[in-house]
C-alpha cells in the first residue's frame, strides 16, 4: 500500500506513463506499506526505476561485453584502468560524461556483472538530478565491483518477494565450476514480471538465468542455481533531497517495507533490513 503524508488518495495512476503507472499498481497492490512525505517524491522513485531499466536495455545494446576484472577494459579517454581492474575516472573528466560514455562507446568496455550494476544506477541517477548535481555528488569515480559512491545509499532487504523493477536481484550457482569461477552467480536488475537483465546473459526470464549458470556447475552436479532471497535499491527519498534541493535525511528506508521487528544494520556503505 502507499501511503502519502496528508493525503487520503496520493495520485490517479491512470495519469502516470505505462512504467510508472505499473510500479506504481504493484506497490499500492503489496500489503506491505510504502509511506512518502510527497507525491513528488513518489514520483520521482517512479522515474527512477523506470531510468534503471531503461540504463539497464541501453547498456545491453551498447556493446559493452563481459569480462573478468583480469581482462577488463574501459575507454582511455575517460578512464584509468586500475591494476586489480576497475576503473578510475581521469583527472578534469566530468563524471556525466565518464558515465554516457559508456553507453555511447560501449565496445570499448569490458567488464562484470557487479560493475554493470552501479553502472545502470549511476546512469539512472544522472538522468534524473540532473549534470550539475551529479557531478557534485558523485565526483571522482572509480568503477569496480561493488564499490561505489556513498551517495548512492544502498539499501538490502533480506527477500525478492517485495521486489520492483529497477531493483538488483542476485542468482547464485552454488556448485558452480572451479574452471569458471566467474559464473558463481548473476547481478542482476528486475526489468519487469519475470524478467531481468544480467550483464553478459542478456534480457531473460528467471529460468533463463539459471539455465545460463546451470550450464557452468560441477559436472553432473544436481544443485542448481536460483534466486536467492535479497533485493537491493538506492536511497529514493536520500537520492530526491540532493534533486530537489530539500533537506538532506538520515540514511534510513522510508520508502521500503515498514513492518515490526525489522532490524537495520549498515555495513560500509550498505544498509541492511531484515524482516
Amino acid at each position: 500500500m502507499i501511503r502519502v503524508q496528508g493525503m487520503a488518495q496520493p495520485i490517479d495512476p491512470a495519469m502516470l506513463p505505462d512504467r510508472q503507472r505499473d510500479i506504481y499498481l504493484q506497490k499500492d497492490r503489496s500489503p506491505t506499506v510504502y509511506s512518502y512525505d510527497s507525491v513528488d517524491q513518489l514520483l520521482f522513485e517512479l522515474r527512477v526505476r523506470v531510468s534503471i531499466t531503461e540504463a539497464a536495455a541501453a547498456l545491453y545494446e551498447s556493446g559493452a561485453q563481459f569480462a573478468t576484472f583480469a581482462d577488463s577494459r574501459c575507454n582511455p579517454v575517460f578512464w584509468d584502468r586500475t591494476e586489480p581492474g576497475g576503473f578510475q575516472l581521469k583527472p578534469g573528466v566530468a563524471p556525466a560524461e565518464g558515465v554516457r560514455d559508456i553507453f555511447r562507446n560501449g565496445r570499448l568496455y569490458a567488464f562484470e556483472c557487479a560493475t554493470a550494476m552501479v553502472i545502470c544506477l549511476y546512469r539512472a541517477v544522472n538522468v534524473n538530478i540532473g549534470d550539475p548535481l551529479f557531478n557534485r555528488y558523485f565526483a571522482d569515480l572509480l568503477l569496480f565491483d561493488w564499490h561505489y559512491d556513498s551517495d548512492l545509499r544502498l539499501i538490502t532487504l533480506d527477500t525478492h518477494q517485495e521486489s520492483y523493477p529497477g531493483d538488483i536481484l542476485y542468482f547464485i550457482n552454488p556448485d558452480y565450476s572451479p574452471l569458471t569461477p566467474q559464473w558463481r552467480g548473476e547481478n542482476v536488475i528486475k526489468m519487469g514480471d519475470n524478467l531481468y537483465f544480467g550483464h553478459g546473459i542478456g534480457v531473460r526470464p528467471a529460468e533463463g538465468i539459471i539455465a545460463k549458470l546451470n550450464s557452468h556447475r560441477v559436472p553432473g552436479s544436481p544443485f542448481s542455481a536460483y534466486l536467492t532471497d535479497q533485493a537491493s535499491y538506492p536511497d529514493y527519498r536520500y537520492l530526491y533531497s540532493l534533486g530537489s534541493g530539500v533537506p538532506v535525511p538520515p540514511l534510513q528506508n522510508p520508502t521500503g517495507p515498514r513492518r515490526q521487528g525489522v532490524i537495520v544494520a549498515r555495513i560500509g556503505s550498505f544498509t541492511y533490513l531484515k524482516l
